[in-house]
């Protein structure tokens, strides 16, 4: 699976040193080529003889040990196709996450481009620590691929989080990076995002907090994955990919019914405002010294997604449907956002709307949704089945939710 790869593996000051060794060997059995960078404090848990002979290869200990006109850090992190960093301590996290290169492996990693994983194992203490969590939290905003460690007994006498996770956990991780998951293939996917913007007047509106990081993170996945991605938002984006900017709930219904008949797949990950003025001002309206009050009248907006599924059904309740054409009906997806009886409410907007999946988020906690990096959900399908996706990067959600589609 690995043949002619070039990993890099960074090792830390943990007692989980000792594992990566069989790591090591997994990546060796499969034709990689590895080699291996410890920090000083590594050493005190794994021997340097131990890591060159499973690795085959000198190990990188010293920061200045120049062998040839390139500086060491500089060809490490040429050399190789991807690092991974495990264990990770909090004192290496801290490092790479605030730019600090005082050994050889944290200037390898502070000059490596390429995709990097992180798998931290640490103290549940450690692991809980706000500044940790901030610069764990930095690292996979800026695309670091963060492992979260399992719960269990740890060797400081705690039970909790902070084991370094399964090491099949990192090596399919690894080769999922480097060989790429195309399970998307030939797929069209229509996916919008951001939340959109009703005119009230040539300067004000009506919107919601939506950041559209949710509806990206679904875009760039499955992009990777290998689909065609038509991204439609009210957020600026420069992508790879096809972008349609849009403003208004109207805006966005057009764009998306533009798209319809040629979507293998419509994930509606945007907040699209329930109501917009009836009347728009075309210039800004004053304040008047005599008026306390004024009344802005609002009317409904379209229901983006329960028309999609009306026009799906529509087409799939026919007599005589083929079984082409029920093939090439699209997957409908909706996202909902509760402040209270998410599991509730969603069951209720699914069985509503008629959509094929419901992606139920939670917006009363601070953790997660609105602005923030990371999302904690529940998908639900038509057919009653739930399953809940832990709280993790928007990414990781936006895979696990992919593969959920068409796993």
């Amino acid at each position: 699976m690995l043949n002619g790869k070039n990993i890099l593996i960074g090792i830390t000051g943990g007692i989980a040193a000792y594992k990566i060794c069989e790591l090591i060997r997994m990546f060796k059995r499969n034709n990689a080529n590895v080699r291996v960078v410890c920090t000083p404090n590594a050493l005190n848990f794994v021997t340097k003889l131990t890591l060159q002979n499973l690795s085959q290869n000198e190990v990188g200990v010293e920061e200045f040990n120049i062998e040839q006109f390139k500086p060491e850090h500089i060809s490490y992190a040429d050399e190789a196709d991807i690092m991974i960093i495990a264990p990770a301590t909090a004192n290496t996290i801290g490092k790479i996450a605030n730019g600090i290169c005082d050994n050889l492996l944290t200037s390898i990693a502070c000059a490596f481009t390429k995709p990097m994983i992180i798998a931290p194992a640490m103290n549940c203490g450690m692991w809980d620590n706000q500044f940790v969590q901030e610069n764990l939290e930095k690292l996979s905003s800026a695309g670091y691929y963060v492992l979260e460690p399992d719960e269990g007994f740890l060797a400081c006498g705690y039970n909790g989080k902070g084991r370094l996770c399964e090491l099949q956990k990192i090596f399919d991780k690894t080769v999922n990076i480097l060989n790429g998951e195309k399970f998307l293939s030939g797929k069209k996917i229509v996916i919008t995002a951001g939340g959109t913007i009703e005119e009230i007047d040539s300067v004000r509106y009506i919107s919601n907090y939506s950041s559209g990081k949710m509806g990206i993170a679904l875009a760039d996945e499955a992009y990777k994955a290998g689909a065609e991605v038509i991204l439609i938002s009210t957020v600026n984006a420069e992508k790879p990919y096809g972008v349609i900017k849009v403003k208004s709930a109207e805006d966005m219904k057009f764009a998306v019914e533009n798209e319809y008949d040629t979507a293998d797949c419509i994930i509606m990950a945007a907040a699209v405002a329930d109501y917009r003025a009836k009347n728009i001002a075309n210039h800004k309206m004053k304040k008047a010294d005599n008026v306390e009050n004024i009344t802005v009248e609002l009317v409904k907006n379209p229901d983006i997604l329960q028309s999609l599924c009306k026009r799906k059904n529509s087409v799939l309740c026919g007599s005589a449907v083929s079984d082409t054409v029920k093939e090439k009906a699209p997957v409908i997806v909706g996202f909902c956002a509760e402040s209270e009886n998410l599991i509730e409410n969603a069951k209720v907007k699914i069985a509503k709307k008629g959509c094929d999946y419901l992606i139920a988020n939670d917006i009363s906690r601070k953790d997660i949704g609105f602005s923030s990096d990371y999302n904690e959900v529940s998908i639900l399908r038509k057919d009653g089945a739930i399953k809940h996706l832990d709280r993790m990067s928007k990414n990781d959600i936006a895979k696990s939710i992919l593969k959920e589609i068409y796993g």
